[in-house]
């Protein structure tokens, strides 16, 4: 088995740890079992979900056993890390609808397999059961409320709007996974963002004070871009792993638009390339920042791993085709409305508006005098075909699979236009 400890470290993925020399000799001498675990508290994972996962995956690519963990139970209660106020609980409805959801996406990173001995578990499933008095008593009686309430999560909340009782036990619940799991898998370690740590180690806390047992901890680092702001968003939001909510364009463009400052962390985070592979594309990125090298190599390997060859390799000839550099009408429908989707855009019901107008409805010029004018020195293209006559409109015939319109302004400045019909 190879080190993963000493691959995590120079990918920068070792934020906190308890023994990390004692974990070492362990990985050392045979296979551990490590857990990682996902609350439903959207219909899908995002980005920012993607550190832990892919340590867990890189952990077990290692050799070691893994479980990967849907919070059933504790996605009902609702974690205080990183809040600054009360989650808005859902239904146990929408909550089993979510776990079932994101098991389905763990299983795209992690071998579940009989083979691989790899877990795929709800905390549901030990927790449902068990009456309040029995918790309580049972595991309740393990925590010493001093400790718990100096808590960084707790603290925090405790100097603002309070916490309620319902999150204030969420580290109980979480301490009692790691405990179930140790019992049935014999699960050593636990993995988490850093935000995590509180409640990681009060599960050590229990192993050791119910059973004797000295059990580990590592945390992965909350990633942030080299402006400052939280990795993950853009200007629409969180990018999501669920293809209906970010889409394989949009979920491309984000790896793509990757900062020069930041592509090179990214890679050693994100992708599953070698050490040497990285420190090639690292210096081809200092060396010639303007092909981006490094860029499409993480956008094309990850949104192939998420969303399959085929996606990727019709994501990136929409992304070339709409700058001119391939056929527009190969693209299909899906794919083309998905890359009109992140760029300037006109909708319309019907066909009859001179080009001129649509170039400025779009947003891609400021102004029809604008639009005239970029025409006039030869740089509107109507689906990369270049628009000489001021005056033309569009018709049925230019329309892309009866819908589209692709307008550019120059080379680097594409817009669209959708005919949407009632």
């Amino acid at each position: 088995m190879t080190d993963i400890l000493d691959d995590l470290a120079w990918r920068g993925l070792i934020a906190q740890s308890t023994d990390i020399d004692a974990l070492r000799a362990a990985m050392a001498e045979a296979p551990i079992t490590v857990y990682c675990g996902f609350d439903p508290t959207a219909p899908s994972l995002h980005v920012g979900n993607l550190v832990p996962l892919l340590t867990l995956t890189r952990i077990q690519r290692a050799g070691h056993r893994i479980v990967g963990l849907v919070g059933g139970a504790t996605g009902l209660i609702g974690d205080p890390s990183g809040r600054s106020t009360e989650r808005s609980l859902n239904s146990s409805e929408v909550v089993a609808e979510w776990v079932a959801r994101i098991r389905v996406q763990l299983e795209k990173f992690l071998d579940f397999s009989e083979e691989s001995g790899g877990v795929l578990a709800s905390n549901l499933d030990w927790t449902e059961g068990v009456s309040a008095i029995d918790f309580l008593r049972d595991v309740g009686k393990h925590f010493p409320i001093n400790r718990m309430l100096a808590r960084e999560s707790v603290s925090a909340r405790l100097g603002g709007d309070g916490l309620s009782y319902t999150e204030f036990s969420y580290q109980i619940l979480q301490a009692n996974d790691y405990l179930e799991l140790n019992r049935r898998y014999d699960c050593t370690l636990q993995i988490g963002g850093s935000d995590q740590w509180g409640n990681i180690t009060a599960g050590t806390d229990l192993i050791r004070r119910v059973t004797g047992k000295h059990v580990h901890a590592l945390t992965v680092p909350l990633i942030t871009k080299a402006d400052g702001t939280k990795f993950g968003k853009t200007a629409g939001g969180a990018v999501w792993l669920n293809p209906e909510m970010t889409s394989p364009y949009a979920f491309y463009q984000f790896w793509l638009n990757a900062d020069d400052r930041d592509v090179v962390k990214f890679l050693k985070i994100y992708s599953f390339k070698s050490r040497e592979e990285i420190e090639e594309l690292e210096k081809a990125a200092a060396e010639r920042p303007a092909a981006r090298e490094a860029q499409r190599a993480l956008a094309t390997e990850f949104t192939t791993l998420l969303h399959g060859a085929d996606e990727c390799a019709a994501v990136i000839a929409a992304s070339a085709a709409l700058f001119g550099q391939g056929s527009l009408e190969e693209l299909p429908a899906r794919t083309l409305g998905e890359a009109l989707a992140e760029v300037p855009r006109a909708e319309v019901s019907e066909l009859g508006s001179p080009f001129v107008d649509l170039l400025a409805e779009s947003g891609l010029v400021e102004s029809k005098s604008a639009a005239r004018r970029a025409v006039k020195e030869g740089g509107a293209y109507l689906n990369n075909v270049k628009v000489t006559d001021e005056a033309y409109v569009p018709s049925a015939e230019d329309l892309l699979h009866g819908r589209f319109l692709v307008l550019r302004r120059g080379k680097r400045s594409v817009g669209g236009v959708e005919l949407v019909t009632a």
